[in-house]
C-alpha cells in the first residue's frame, strides 16, 4: 500500500501513557471541520479501494458494518457516519481514518477468539473518531490548512515509525515541533479505552474481553521475537493500559455474550480463502472429526467453501446437506447455496431460489451480486438493471454493483449508461482522470437532460479531486 496512505491510516493510531485531555473546547473544529474530516477519508478510501490489500468482500464487510453500527448506535455520536472495511494482511492491525473510515486488517479478525474482543478494537478505533484526535493534533501544532495538516501526518508518522528517514517527510517542520506534536497525542490512547469501553458495555458486549484482548496481544510479543505486531507499535499495549481498562471492569458483573453465527462464519470464510485449499481442507475435516473445539457449523462452511476453491463441486454439495441441516436461516449459508447452484449448472429454479433468499435476506449484497449475474446469465438484463438501481442507492460506493452496470448497459447499447457508470468504477477504483475520460465520454454519448445534470455535477467534483491530488506534498 502507497507510503501517504498509511501515513493518513496510522495518524490517529498514536500511543499515549498519560492521563486526562488538554481542554480544546471548539478549536479542533475551528482547524477542521466534521466535513472536512469527511473529505479527506473519502479521498483517502479512493486509494485505499484501489488497492491489492482491500478486500473486496461483502460478506466480510457487511459483517463489520453490522457490529460496526452496534456499536456507533451507542457512542456519544450516533450520528456520525462511519463506514468499516478490510484490509488482506495477515498482520494484527486495525487503525482509523479522518471522518469515520475504520479499517480492520483480516489477522486482527483471526486473533480475536471472540465477537467481543473484536468489538473492543472497533470500539476504541470508533473513539478516535468520535473525540476527532486528527483535529486535537492538528490545533495543537496551529496548523490551518488542509495541506499542511497532510503534511503534519506524514511528519508524525515518519518520526514515529523509521525516525533515520523521517527527513524527507519533515520538510516545511522543525523536527521539535513534531516531537512535541508526537507527545501531545500520547493522550488519546487511554481516552480511546475509556470511551471504547463504555461503548462497548453500552452496546450488549462483554467488557471485559478487551482487557483479555490486550492481554494477548502483549504476551505475543515475547513469542514473535521482534517481529512485534503492527497493531502494538501505532496502539502500545502496557502493562499500565491493561491495568487500567481492568481496573474499570472489575466492578461490572460478568455475563456470557455468545458469539454471533455470523462471526463465526467470516472466520472462517478468511481462513478458507487465505490458506492453500488443499491445506484448508485438511484444516477444517480435522476440526470437524475432532469435534473438540470451534463450531461445527462455521467449520463445516469452511469446508464447503475451500472445496469450491478447488473446483470439487460434487463433494462440496454432498458437504453442504448437513451444514444446511445444522443452519438454514442465516444469509451466508444461503448464498453459499446458491453458489454450489450456479457451479453445478443446476440453472432450473435457480432464479427462483434467489428470488427467496433475498427476500428472506434483503440486505445481504453477496446474494444480490450472484441473483444479479443469474438474471445477466439469462438475458433478464432488464430484471438485472432494475435491482442493480435499487442497490446502489443502498450501497453508492459499492463498485461491483457499478461494474454489473457498465457491462449490462453495453449490452443494451446505452452508451451514455455505460460510461457514466464506468466513471463511478474508475473513481472508486482510485483512478480519477480515469473517471472524468469516462463522464466526459458520457457527455457525449446522450442527450437525457437528468443524466446530463449528474454527469456536469459528478465532472465538477472529480476535478476538484484531481486538482487537490496534484497538490497534495507526498
Amino acid at each position: 500500500m502507497k507510503k501517504w496512505l498509511y501515513t493518513l491510516m496510522f495518524a490517529w493510531s498514536l500511543s499515549c501513557q498519560a492521563e486526562g485531555l488538554p481542554d480544546l473546547g471548539d478549536t479542533s473544529q475551528e482547524v477542521m471541520s466534521p466535513q472536512q474530516e469527511r473529505k479527506i477519508g473519502e479521498q483517502s478510501m479512493f486509494e485505499i479501494r484501489s488497492d491489492k490489500d482491500y478486500l473486496d468482500d461483502a460478506e466480510v464487510n457487511d459483517y463489520l458494518n453490522q457490529i460496526g453500527y452496534q456499536l456507533v448506535s451507542h457512542s456519544n455520536e450516533p450520528g456520525q457516519e462511519f463506514e468499516f472495511f478490510t484490509i488482506n494482511d495477515n498482520s494484527i492491525n486495525a487503525f482509523a481514518l479522518p471522518g469515520g473510515f475504520i479499517g480492520v486488517n483480516t489477522g486482527l479478525i483471526l486473533m480475536a477468539q471472540s465477537e467481543s474482543e473484536l468489538a473492543s478494537v472497533l470500539g476504541h478505533e470508533i473513539a478516535h473518531v468520535t473525540q476527532h484526535h486528527i483535529a486535537r493534533m492538528v490545533a495543537g501544532q496551529k496548523v490551518d490548512t488542509l495541506t499542511a495538516m497532510a503534511a503534519l501526518a506524514v511528519a508524525i508518522l515518519a518520526a514515529r515509525s523509521n525516525p533515520q528517514a523521517s527527513q524527507a517527510a519533515m520538510i516545511g517542520m522543525q523536527a521539535g515541533a513534531i516531537q512535541r506534536q508526537l507527545n501531545f497525542t500520547r493522550i488519546h490512547e487511554r481516552e480511546a479505552d475509556r470511551i471504547g469501553l463504555d461503548t462497548l458495555q453500552k452496546a450488549g458486549f462483554d467488557p471485559h474481553a478487551m482487557p483479555i484482548f490486550f492481554e494477548r496481544l502483549q504476551k505475543s510479543t515475547r513469542l514473535l521475537d521482534n517481529n512485534i505486531p503492527s497493531y502494538l507499535r501505532t496502539h502500545p499495549v502496557t502493562s499500565e493500559r491493561i491495568a487500567d481498562v481492568a481496573n474499570r471492569v472489575q466492578p461490572i458483573p460478568y455475563r456470557l455474550v455468545p458469539d454471533s453465527m455470523n462471526f463465526q462464519l467470516v472466520r472462517s470464510k478468511l481462513r478458507a480463502m487465505q490458506n492453500q485449499p488443499q491445506e484448508a481442507i485438511r484444516f477444517f475435516r480435522n476440526a470437524i472429526g475432532e469435534q473438540k473445539h470451534g463450531n461445527q457449523t462455521a467449520q463445516r462452511y469452511g469446508l464447503v467453501l475451500a472445496l469450491l476453491r478447488t473446483g470439487q463441486v460434487e463433494n462440496a454439495s454432498q458437504e453442504f446437506i448437513p451444514l444446511q441441516e445444522l443452519t438454514s436461516q442465516n444469509p451466508m449459508i444461503a448464498t453459499l447455496g446458491g453458489k454450489i447452484r450456479r457451479m453445478a449448472k443446476e440453472m432450473t429454479g435457480g432464479i427462483e431460489y434467489y428470488q427467496n433468499a433475498t427476500q428472506n435476506f434483503p440486505q445481504h449484497r453477496a446474494l444480490y451480486y450472484d441473483y444479479i449475474d443469474l438474471l445477466v446469465e439469462s438475458n433478464r438484463l432488464n430484471d438485472a438493471i432494475r435491482i442493480l438501481n435499487d442497490q446502489v442507492i443502498s450501497y453508492p460506493n459499492d463498485v461491483r454493483l457499478y461494474e454489473r452496470s457498465a457491462r449490462i448497459y453495453a449490452s443494451l447499447g446505452k452508451r451514455q449508461e455505460q460510461h457514466h457508470a464506468l466513471a463511478h468504477v474508475y473513481i472508486l477504483r482510485g483512478n480519477v482522470h480515469g473517471a472524468i475520460e469516462q463522464l466526459e465520454l458520457a457527455k457525449e454519448a446522450g442527450n437525457d437532460f437528468r443524466e446530463l445534470s449528474i454527469i456536469e455535477k459528478e465532472l465538477k467534483e472529480f476535478k476538484e479531486i484531481a486538482s487537490a491530488k496534484a497538490k497534495k506534498p507526498y
